[in-house]
């Protein structure tokens, strides 16, 4: 199996669809550029549907859950247990994911790529476990490369039985205790960035936790080397949540629906589907700069602009949700804001040749 086949991932641009559109939003009733990135998002989700009337349906929520045995190396300060806790919060509608999915009309399904934890069914709950959690990747690779293809193509799957069922925006969170470490170790090495320059606090580690941390990332580093292949990269140092989110990301491209990234964990992600395919970026809306120190570089890296910046690192897709409402704003202001025609208001603009 090769997941990364059949994956045909268009561009969005086109350029006459482009002055369409940007004629239509200049002829709203406000001052040409005055919505400022607000213009920007309705722009490129009217490219990504390739249409002047673009719809969000069926928004939907996956939060992929995984564990990690490099938390051997005392990389967290919380116990492992913690992930299958959490996932069982969230199916029940806890958390802060179950609260803004709820809030803000996003359909939330909770995706189990890894967890070291046997559950029983439940409606929300996707069924996606290839094995109770990556490998101590100080020791060997986190996933063999047949076990991150899986994966890869479990993310795929879902994403596409999504847009089978009429969803083209898709938002994508994590849990996953020890996650940020091989989130931090992806950000060095696709981005070849000093390992101590990116590694922070996670959940919670103090100085010294954060030294061990990076320490443990540049040991494993040099044991195992830097790939040119993008997914051997994500084999070796990645989670099984990760691989599935970026292969989702993939698909999501694939399938022409807008992709809602969340914080640290979940660039990560996309920073492997981006290594992958350069064009999935043109699908995709970066929802916040996470207060994790490492999540600027990341968005620099893929040349992205987060909608807000409010210092949050909960991961589970939370600030996804929350920029929800905002991206539901610039669809609706270019299908349904009054035009300087409509409202017979005197249109500058139309003066000065814009």
């Amino acid at each position: 199996m090769n997941a990364l086949q059949n994956l045909n991932i268009e561009p969005v641009e086109n350029d006459e669809l482009r002055k369409l559109l940007q004629y239509n939003i200049n002829q709203k009733t406000k001052p040409v550029g005055s919505l400022g990135f607000l213009e920007n998002l309705a722009m490129q989700i009217g490219l990504i549907q390739q249409t002047t009337t673009p719809q969000l349906k069926s928004p939907t929520m996956l939060t992929v859950a995984a564990d990690h045995d490099i938390t051997a190396e005392g990389v967290s300060p919380a116990p492992a247990e913690v992930t299958w806790q959490q996932v069982k919060n969230f199916l029940n509608g806890g958390g802060g994911i179950g609260l803004f999915c709820r809030k803000y009309g996003l359909e939330l399904f909770v995706v189990d790529a890894g967890v070291n934890f046997d559950f029983e069914s439940h409606p929300r709950l996707i069924d996606k476990k290839i094995r109770k959690g990556t490998r101590n990747f100080l020791k060997e690779p986190a996933m063999t490369i047949q076990e991150c293809d899986r994966a890869i193509q479990n993310g795929r799957d879902v994403v596409a039985s999504l847009a089978e069922k009429g969803s083209n925006v898709v938002g994508f969170g994590e849990m996953g205790i020890g996650n940020s470490t091989p989130a931090t170790a992806l950000l060095s090495v696709y981005a070849g960035i000093p390992v101590e320059e990116c590694a922070g606090p996670g959940c919670g580690l103090d100085r010294e936790g954060i030294i061990n941390k990076a320490e443990v990332i540049k040991k494993a580093i040099e044991k195992h080397g830097i790939s040119d292949r993008p997914e051997e990269n994500l084999a070796t140092f990645g989670g099984l949540e990760i691989a599935t989110i970026a292969g989702g990301m993939l698909e999501a491209a694939r399938q022409r629906m807008v992709i809602l990234v969340d914080g640290f964990i979940t660039t990560s992600a996309f920073m492997a589907a981006y290594a992958i395919c350069p064009t999935v970026r043109d699908y995709a809306i970066f929802a916040h700069c996470s207060g994790e120190p490492g999540h600027k570089q990341m968005l620099e890296h893929v040349g992205a602009r987060a909608l807000l910046n409010l210092d949050m690192r909960l991961g589970e897709g939370t600030g996804a949700a929350l920029a929800y409402p905002i991206v539901e704003g610039s669809v609706a202001m270019l299908n349904q804001m009054t035009s300087f025609g409509e409202a017979k208001v005197y249109n500058v603009a139309d003066k000065l040749g814009q």
